[in-house]
């Protein structure tokens, strides 16, 4: 039995590429549209994705094989070779970001030509070094291509992005899908905004009445504005470029994106005293050690609400993934009244 989810076609592009990545797109098999008054994609997958109905596939189309990265290569290297090349990467509009185990670097043109092989509409590969920085700035070489910009769609929003001069995870698709789900209507200030990470699906998708878009890094504030035009949310997002602890505005949010991990806790008060008099919500980002899940960023909520004279009542708390060994990015929903 061949199992396939549907997924709206506005939303597939996305999830496609997600699923690419997990590992569990089975590449011997086409995508299909279905249109029964809806228009689906229906993806052929090798296992049950989370969030989504596992159906049977009937009149599967077969691709002729699909290779590998490992099948391209198993000729041209050794064993041992074969074993430390790069199990996954990931794709940005036509740019594929891929990480190279420094022991196989004489092979990393080998890799880029190998990937653009797999990956034809693709025309640039980019070598991911990790990242840095109050900016989270990444550190990148070009491996195969000219342009390192790209505009990348995901849950039917644009991001315009340089991939060597800006951060761009994927890692949190699930918890950027959840947040353009809410606050139609409401005042929402994003602190760390970035490129627009959330702002930019919540104003396409919930529609809110204003969202207060801050970023400090200037490079990530000007695609900001990019993606704000790119996206015509001109209306309802106004972009602020500097320091959050200097510009968040005080006593106007119904809700608070505090989604940068790092220093995060020292803006909490910032985040906290954004919210109504009457009360609002704040989604709260953490990076935090395995034994303190949830506890600290629960702990540091509810001291920073208390010192600014408001109460925190927590609603929930998520894993989003893991950020390194023995530590998760976690987010806190909590109602401040």
């Amino acid at each position: 039995m061949k199992k396939a989810i549907r997924i709206p076609i506005e939303n597939a592009e996305s999830m496609r590429l997600k699923i690419a990545e997990s590992g569990k797109l089975d590449p011997e098999r086409k995508i299909k549209v279905i249109d029964n008054g809806e228009r689906f994609l229906e993806i052929p997958v090798t296992d049950d994705i989370e969030g989504f109905e596992t159906r049977i596939q009937e009149d599967v189309l077969l691709y002729n094989k699909w290779l590998s990265l490992r099948e391209i290569l198993k000729k041209e290297v050794t064993a041992n070779e074969l074993k430390m090349l790069p199990a996954g990467w990931q794709i940005l509009g036509d740019i594929i970001l891929v990480t190279i185990n420094p022991s196989i670097d004489s092979l990393k043109e080998k890799i880029a030509k190998s990937l653009l092989q797999m990956y034809p509409s693709c025309s640039t590969v980019v070598r991911d070094y990790g990242i840095s920085g109050q900016f989270r700035l990444p550190e990148r070489e070009v491996l195969i291509g000219n342009s390192t910009e790209t505009i990348n769609k995901e849950n039917g929003c644009l991001f315009k992005l340089d991939v060597t001069k800006i951060m761009y995870s994927k890692g949190n698709f699930h918890e950027k899908a959840l947040m353009s789900n809410i606050g139609a209507d409401e005042t929402i200030v994003d602190m760390f905004a970035g490129i627009g990470y959330f702002t930019i699906p919540m104003a396409v998708h919930a529609r809110p009445a204003m969202i207060f878009a801050i970023e400090i890094n200037p490079q990530s504030y000007a695609y900001l504005q990019e993606n704000i035009v790119l996206n015509h949310v001109e209306n309802i997002v106004e972009a602020r470029n500097g320091d959050c602890a200097e510009l968040t505005p005080e006593g106007i949010a119904d809700r608070v994106i505090m989604g940068y991990i790092g220093t995060t806790h020292h803006y909490l008060e910032h985040g906290i005293k954004a919210l109504k008099d009457s009360g609002g919500i704040l989604h709260y980002h953490e990076t935090t050690p395995e034994s303190l899940i949830f506890t600290r960023p629960v702990e540091r909520i509810q001291q920073a609400a208390s010192k600014t004279g408001r109460q925190a009542e927590i609603l929930e708390c998520r894993k989003i993934k893991k950020y390194s060994p023995g530590v998760w990015h976690v987010v806190v929903d909590a109602r401040i009244s």
